[in-house]
């Protein structure tokens, strides 16, 4: 039996082709009008994320 990817999680991340993992950083989907300019593209940026190895091969099994 074959392990299931998290697909919730697959949706959020994205994975280099040298094995980092992206992720958006939290708390910028609305509301940003009142938000400085420079704050609002701060939010646009993948931030690089570590997780431990068992975390990733429970997750994303095929990453």
């Amino acid at each position: 039996m074959s392990i299931k990817t998290n697909k919730s999680l697959t949706k959020r991340l994205k994975v280099t082709k040298n094995g980092k993992i992206l992720s958006r950083a939290p708390g910028f989907n609305h509301f940003n009008a009142k938000q400085s300019r420079t704050k609002q593209l701060a939010g646009r940026k993948m931030n690089i994320q570590s997780f431990s190895n068992k975390t990733i091969r429970t997750y994303l099994p095929n990453a």
